[in-house]
């Protein structure tokens, strides 16, 4: 059995669950007995509170997981597609890279890496396009302990630039440009803005893609190509792994937060290794041999853990796509299945919704029969979409796991195994052993029993989860584990069945899920209220049939002689600039004033009620300095 922690039935669930919970630490010491340690764990495999909070795994371990993802599967499954790329063209050739060609690419970059001055504990931004080299410069960092900081490439320069002062990023890799559907992206130009007023970056390395003219500035920018032919040349073809500890940090990745700037989550190399391999092979079921596609994007956390890490690190064939979904036509997944024998599909219901609207057409004449798996991830699927998906992707013979995580967490925390435990529409179904969930009122009270729902807390540590936020310990234990004491809030409600199924309701705190990005609505009000003309502005979130959730703004505005479509024009322009497009507004309504409370709290209570078409039972609005303001809000909604 090439995984001998895979589990396969579910009385094996019911037994590794009891195990991981009477004595975590001797579960995840057999668990780490399958991965190859320059110096293994022994003695405590745990340390923490959560109070500080303090959370070590392993600690004192040795190990390099590019050995774990690369050098350990060389002798057996060296030639073994190691990652397919499919190019945003669908006439562009793809490229399939084995683990031996993997190992050769990542070791020279490193050299690259080297060679310009990157250093054990740098923190290397990554900002590129879908494209195999954004997997070998991840890769090539760990290799040599530097912590990279993966920016998703949609992000504007504004938000790059306060990424890299949090950071204090001394290296940034990138591409001239990138394709994603229809677009070019001009990737270079934006880490160019961002550089203005910059201090700490030495170099930028840049990758041809899309050969779009770009400035290169002597003594700070050097190509990619150039680079990697030098080392070529002088044959360095090999590079030592740098030795980390377990508890060293492998990568920060920034996640939007309830207030307007966004948090470095630090993982790091040891549990982030372990938990993402343990998820990987159980949830999925993964067999050698088997395809595995999963559609995000690297620039966010699935793709870090799931076309990364998790899939390598089980010597698995791991697929990565450059476009999107439905260019040049709806067709793209399925052709792309159909092209690869694709066994494991892992997209979002936000991408599953948008299929639907095209109808079955786009499946027709496409061979699906390869297909054994399917996933979501990223936000709960609605029953409809899970039907649709089940019913004409899958033809009823997939099991589909409905998956629930978050940045801070490394890996899938609750979900059913494939084929192995129950799988129920709408609900993520069960936790992974090692991951103890609880329900808790807002005082803190757990809520005990099924037919019950509560705030979603976690009670006990698992390997994957963050340990820190960069450059800001105190912002961590505020935003997860002051809320309640010893529990770590994911800021999720959720309502526990009377089979203990867990169902996730979404959000609890003021932090949007579109199309299954967190995106803080403080974050997003900042970037409103930098346009000259607006006063302030309140921003929640409403049902959106594609995205899941909408961005609803109520802006205040004093713009002398501008006509209102021009403004909200202007406005989500500036959100565009300041954060990226992914944070623009999908309505915004001009109003005189917003509910508030005699205090100057803005009521979002309210605010979101009405943006939900619930314009009757509002709760009390006698406290509000301007109760009038409410009715004006309600006649006014779009």
């Amino acid at each position: 059995m090439p995984y001998p922690y895979q589990i396969k039935t579910y009385d094996q669930y019911k037994q590794a669950y009891q195990k991981s919970v009477e004595d975590p630490e001797a579960f995840w010491a057999d668990i780490a007995e399958h991965f190859y340690w320059r110096k293994k764990p022994s003695g405590k495999i745990l340390n923490w509170n959560f109070k500080e909070p303090k959370i070590e795994w392993f600690k004192g371990a040795k190990l390099n997981i590019t050995e774990n993802c690369l050098d350990r599967h060389l002798e057996k499954n060296g030639n073994t597609p190691a990652i397919i790329w499919e190019p945003n063209d669908p006439d562009e050739k793809p490229r399939i890279i084995s683990y031996k060609k993997l190992h050769e690419h990542v070791c020279r970059f490193a050299h690259v890496l080297k060679n310009n001055g990157v250093q054990k504990g740098d923190r290397v931004c990554i900002y590129m396009g879908m494209i195999p080299e954004l997997a070998i410069a991840i890769l090539a960092c760990a290799r040599i302990g530097a912590i990279h900081s993966v920016v998703f490439g949609g992000f504007s320069a504004q938000s790059i630039s306060d990424r890299l002062m949090d950071a204090q990023a001394t290296f940034i890799i990138t591409c001239d440009g990138a394709y994603r559907g229809a677009k070019d992206i001009p990737l270079k130009n934006v880490i160019d803005d961002a550089l203005i007023g910059n201090k700490t970056v030495k170099r930028v390395i840049v990758c041809t893609r899309t050969r779009i003219p770009v400035s290169m500035i002597k003594g700070r920018d050097v190509w990619w190509e150039e680079e990697m032919k030098r080392v070529e040349e002088q044959g360095l073809n090999f590079i030592e792994a740098e030795e980390m500890d377990a508890e060293d940090p492998l990568f920060i990745l920034y996640t939007s937060g309830s207030t307007g700037k966004p948090k470095g989550v630090v993982h790091t190399s040891g549990g982030y290794m372990v938990y993402t391999n343990y998820s990987f092979v159980n949830v999925f079921q993964y067999q050698p041999g088997q395809v595995h596609f999963c559609t995000a994007d690297i620039g966010w956390i699935t793709g870090h853990s799931y076309i990364v890490y998790g899939p390598l690190s089980a010597g698995a064939t791991s697929l990565m796509f450059e476009g999107v979904p439905t260019w040049p036509d709806a067709g793209r997944f399925w052709n792309i299945i159909d092209k690869f024998k694709v066994n494991i599909l892992y997209t979002a219901p936000t991408a599953i919704r948008s299929l639907m609207g095209f109808g079955t057409a786009p499946l027709d004449r496409k061979d699906l029969s390869s297909l054994q798996i399917l996933g979501t991830v990223g936000e709960p699927i609605n029953e409809e979409a899970w039907h649709w998906y089940d019913e004409n992707v899958g033809k009823k013979h997939c099991p589909i796991v409905d998956t629930w995580w978050q940045t801070e967490n490394g890996g899938i925390l609750i979900s059913n195994l494939a084929g192995v435990t129950p799988a129920k529409p709408s609900y993520a179904t069960l936790p992974l052993p090692g991951v103890q969930p609880i329900l808790v009122d807002e005082n803190g009270k757990e809520v005990e029993g099924n037919n019950v729902s509560g705030n979603l807390c976690i009670k006990f540590p698992w390997p994957g989860m963050l340990r820190t936020t960069y450059g800001d310990h105190e912002r961590c234990r505020t935003n997860y584990f002051a809320t309640y004491e010893n529990l770590y809030f994911t800021g999720d409600g959720a309502l526990r069945d009377e089979n203990g199924f867990y169902r996730i309701t979404g959000r609890v705190d003021d932090v949007l899920n579109v199309s299954g990005h967190r995106i803080g609505t403080a974050e997003v009000e900042n970037a409103i209220n930098m346009h000259a003309g607006v006063v302030e502005s309140a921003v929640v979130g409403y049902p959106h049939d594609i995205k899941g959730q909408g961005i609803y703004a109520y802006v205040i505005f004093k713009g002398e002689g501008i006509e209102e479509s021009l403004a909200k024009k202007d406005i989500l322009q500036t959100v565009t600039r300041v954060i990226g497009a992914i944070a623009k507004p999908d309505k915004i309504q001009f109003v005189s004033g917003l509910p508030k409370t005699r205090s100057g709290k803005i009521m979002r209570r309210i605010l979101r009620k009405i943006a939900e078409g619930e314009t009757q039972n509002l709760g009390d609005t006698s406290t509000l300095l301007d109760p009038g303001v409410v009715d004006e809000i309600k006649k006014g909604k779009i």
